[in-house]
């Protein structure tokens, strides 16, 4: 079963580290690197939205990897702890030690996008996790998942998980047709793209999703992306329709105007006041 804001297992503080082995351009704002981590190896991965975060040591910090995370958090000041970068395996191998990581690079935007599009063979990351929370389970019929380009990698990893017999639609928000990029295809997949063409983020993703309704087999929904989005589709799942919150894998991964540590440092007062809302709303129907 799977939830709107899914625990997730504490982690050790200890960081772990990989190194490029590949770098292929999948889309013309899509790069995917490939690791190698002997970390990894014999690591218990049994969900399909497994993510790290990527730790980025701050300019004019004193220091670099290798570091103790412990030792740094106790030592130095805030503005010298490293940046995390929230991402998802895209393809995982527990057994060779790999895995890979698509990134979203938009010019000099951002963090973690302009090193990847500098990214070099033999480079290295450190980072914590894996974390994760949701797969595909067998007690469903049909599954419904939704996301943008940061949302895509989990999934394409559910979609490639699906039980037996179940059947899928996915709607990959993107920002143009030219945008697309390699996805899994079978009988029971439809992959639906949805391209932004200069539309805010989510809004078309939303529309998509109210277009299509609500499936009559028993349906687990997987909703991840820019925040707004989600605020919107909780709307159309719970309060216009009569999903069960248990059936839901619903969440933000970003916030238009934020940075990742604005959004984490305000995504459970944004949580709760969209839990009011919904209540308030629901009363009023």
């Amino acid at each position: 079963m799977s939830n709107t804001e899914a625990p997730r297992k504490k982690r050790s503080m200890k960081a772990k580290s990989a190194t490029v082995t590949g770098i292929k351009q999948i889309s013309p704002e899509l790069i995917r690197l490939s690791f190698d981590c002997p970390d990894i190896i014999g690591a218990d991965l049994a969900f399909t939205d497994h993510y790290i975060k990527i730790l980025f040591v701050p300019e004019g910090a004193d220091y670099s990897w290798p570091f103790d995370l412990a030792e740094i958090s106790e030592t130095k000041p805030r503005d010298q702890h490293p940046v995390r970068r929230t991402y998802t395996f895209r393809t995982v191998d527990t057994v060779a030690g790999t895995f890979d990581v698509d990134f979203v690079a938009h010019g000099s935007d951002g963090l973690a996008g302009p090193w990847a599009q500098q990214a070099k063979v033999g480079d290295t990351i450190a980072f914590v996790g894996p974390g994760g929370a949701w797969k595909p389970e067998s007690d469903y019929e049909h599954f419904v998942l939704a996301g943008d380009e940061a949302a895509a990698p989990a999934i394409f990893a559910g979609l490639e998980n699906l039980p037996d017999g179940t059947t899928a639609t996915a709607y990959i928000e993107i920002s143009s047709s030219e945008a697309r990029f390699d996805a899994p295809t079978s009988d029971n997949i439809e992959v639906v793209w949805v391209p932004r063409d200069g539309a805010t983020h989510g809004t078309l993703l939303i529309d998509a999703l109210r277009n299509s309704g609500y499936p009559s087999k028993k349906t687990s929904w997987f909703i991840h992306g820019v925040a707004e989005m989600v605020k919107e589709t909780r709307k159309f799942l719970f309060v216009e329709g009569d999903v069960e919150k248990e059936d839901a894998s619903i969440s933000g991964y970003w916030r238009l105007g934020m940075t990742e540590d604005q959004w984490q440092a305000s995504k459970m007062e944004f949580n709760a006041e969209n839990e009011a809302e919904e209540q308030a709303l629901a009363k009023a129907k």
